[in-house]
């Protein structure tokens, strides 16, 4: 009996679907967005940045190649391109102009070094005064930030009043009632200045140092200072061996914020003493304006306010590479 093979028939192979293939293409798209929601958040700080800063920048650089005066101010684009001879003028320090800004410089600096330090110290000695609990610590921390939270123009407006020589209230106390000087003392003018303008300058920059070393101090353990009062260490080497080495990480962002913010201060001594600051209170601020507004030569204000940039950017990134190495061999 013949039999005729009939040939299997085979059903098409129907692909089998993986979980992950099909699930492949709709992650792609929510991962996507996952990775540029935070980029697109930041884009309007970005934006702003470049707008209220970068800008700016970029065009006082631009000027600072120009002899940019009052006879190009409709049109600052048109003014003749001078090169490095703007900043030749500013570093020249034979020269009048170069004498003054070296001379404003040294102010700043001397300036800076004794409002930082006093701000740091005054800032550090409140902080860990007011780790102990006492009655009334609360009111004290608040009448402590008082001068970080009002306006500086009110502020400064307030000390210029106090520091009038007829009928202010520093002079009041110290000649009138403490009867420590022979007469009422000029304040706002001479070498006076200077210790006023410091005054003003600690007195609102230090309850932000308080207010950071304050939280800084929240993250030292107790247990620390309980090991150390058990080894026999009294309050000053707990400060010393305790305190301000875990505090170190605290105090290389405040001091260099406080050297930035010290440095450019423009608002205080412009408050204090008005467009034209006396010689020994003169900051590198306020000359760069004077520079620039008072003689119309907006050419030379630009190169000094470059120079000021650079100066802060080398000092802020040598600053930056002494305390990370500082802190790499500590930790190593």
């Amino acid at each position: 009996m013949n039999t005729t093979a009939v040939p299997e028939t085979r059903e098409p192979a129907v692909r089998k679907s993986t979980p992950g293939a099909a699930r492949g293409p709709r992650r792609r798209p929510g991962r996507v967005r996952r990775i540029a929601l935070p980029y697109l958040l930041l884009l309007p700080a970005l934006l702003l940045e470049i707008l209220v800063h970068l800008l700016p920048i970029v065009v006082g650089i631009i000027m600072s190649f120009k002899e940019l005066t009052q006879f190009y101010l409709r049109d600052w684009s048109a003014a003749p391109w001078r090169g490095l001879d703007n900043f030749k003028v500013a570093v020249d320090f034979d020269a009048p102009a170069g004498e003054a800004l070296l001379h404003s410089f040294l102010v700043t600096c001397l300036f800076t070094v004794l409002s930082v330090g006093l701000c740091w110290l005054l800032g550090t000695a409140a902080a860990i005064y007011m780790q102990e609990a006492f009655k009334g610590r609360g009111i004290l921390r608040t009448v402590f930030l008082v001068p970080y939270a009002l306006p500086v123009y009110a502020a400064v407006i307030t000390w210029a009043f106090m520091f009038q020589r007829d009928n202010g209230l520093i002079n009041h106390v110290i000649h009138d009632q403490l009867g420590l000087t022979d007469s009422p003392s000029f304040w706002l003018i001479g070498d006076n200045s200077f210790f006023a303008l410091l005054t003003v300058s600690v007195w609102k920059g230090w309850p932000f140092a308080f207010l950071i070393i304050m939280a800084g101090l929240q993250n030292i353990p107790k247990e620390l200072y309980e090991a150390g009062a058990l080894d026999g260490a009294g309050v000053w080497q707990q400060i010393r061996k305790i305190t301000l080495p875990s505090l170190r990480p605290v105090n290389q962002v405040l001091v260099l914020v406080l050297f930035l913010w010290t440095f450019n201060d423009f608002n205080t001594p412009f408050v204090l003493f008005g467009k034209a600051a006396p010689e020994a209170a003169n900051l590198i601020s306020i000359h760069i304006y004077q520079s620039s507004f008072a003689t119309w030569n907006f050419g030379t204000g630009a190169a000094m306010s470059v120079l000021l940039l650079f100066f802060l950017l080398l000092v802020t990134g040598a600053y930056l590479f002494f305390t990370s190495r500082g802190r790499k061999v500590t930790d190593a």
